[in-house]
């Protein structure tokens, strides 16, 4: 099995970043795998000497088939950095694994991103394979589910791999938004994925947000596809210490990743389960009516950045 590139974004959180590296080090396949780490300039000269701080770190990293460096002269931002960054690395590999630098991983995230990739690689109907889910003390699922991995509307963006041909599919503009906010139908279409979905999307669209992942989760609806989940998270963020920007301190989406299994067991006749997605969206359900903080706030589970 090729395995695929790694892309690890990076920004001016030293320690999270460390963190971060040294589970990925600790993954089976890790020194058989090319990592590439993009590193954004600072904002301003507040972030400057712990974005310096990050990249004296990231110039000496070892336990890696190799290493790449990628440090911009420029503040990309959030959605232009990982946009651009995973559009070069998957168009030259034809697939990618993609981290944040408060994702802490399984030793066993590696082998389950590279055999979920293996597997659906031939599968249109599969966009993402994402290696978060809710832990168990906020998404129930039905007692008879044995699966390993369930079907989803939405995508996480919390540790998650694609294929190129999937990813090209995106439109980062969103051209038909327009015509989106004069259908309820396809609203509701799109709220499978979650009630906050439809205004999160308007809110990136007003300027008010700055989010790659909601126009990713909307590609999944342009195109009727899902994305593969799995039972027990491959991951934990790291990030709900209050040290990002929009992120203040939270520990109830925190994972015991010891369940994570080594050898994971995929679905191969694509059919989302009614009853999982339904215990899903519960987590989504905080009132009929969204504000921006709300949305926000959501935002922050699925769309990190510290800025």
């Amino acid at each position: 099995m090729k395995l695929a590139p790694i892309v690890l974004f990076v920004y001016n959180r030293p320690f999270h970043t460390q963190q971060t590296v040294e589970a990925l080090r600790n993954n089976d396949f890790a020194g058989e795998s090319n990592l590439f780490v993009f590193s954004d300039a600072p904002k301003d000269e507040t972030a400057k000497d712990k974005v310096g701080n990050v990249r004296d770190y990231i110039k000496n990293l070892d336990g890696f088939k190799s290493v790449t460096v990628v440090e911009r002269d420029k503040n990309f931002g959030l959605a232009k950095s990982i946009i651009a960054g995973v559009t070069d690395v998957v168009n030259q590999y034809g697939k990618i694994i993609v981290l944040e630098d408060d994702i802490v991983t399984s030793p066993f995230f590696l082998r389950y991103m590279n055999d979920g990739l293996n597997f659906y690689k031939d599968n249109k109907e599969i966009f993402t394979i994402s290696g978060y889910n809710h832990p168990p003390t906020l998404m129930k699922f039905p007692k008879r589910y044995k699966e390993d991995v369930y079907f989803n509307y939405r995508n996480f963006s919390w540790g998650w791999a694609t294929w190129a041909d999937r990813w090209e599919k995106a439109d980062w503009e969103v051209k038909d938004f327009n015509s989106f906010l004069k259908d309820k139908k396809a609203q509701k279409r799109f709220n499978r994925g979650g009630d906050d979905l439809t205004p999160m999307l308007i809110a990136q669209m007003k300027g008010e947000i700055d989010s790659w992942a909601i126009r990713w989760s909307y590609a999944h609806f342009k195109n009727n596809v899902l994305s593969v989940c799995p039972v027990y998270s491959y991951v934990n963020n790291i990030g709900h210490d209050g040290t990002g920007t929009h992120c203040g301190t939270s520990s109830v989406y925190k994972n015991d990743l010891s369940k994570s299994k080594r050898q994971c067991s995929f679905i191969k006749s694509i059919k989302v389960n009614k009853k999982v997605m339904d215990a899903f969206r519960k987590v989504y359900q905080t009132g009929s009516k969204f504000s921006l903080r709300k949305v926000i706030k959501i935002l922050i589970m699925y769309d990190l950045w510290k800025k």
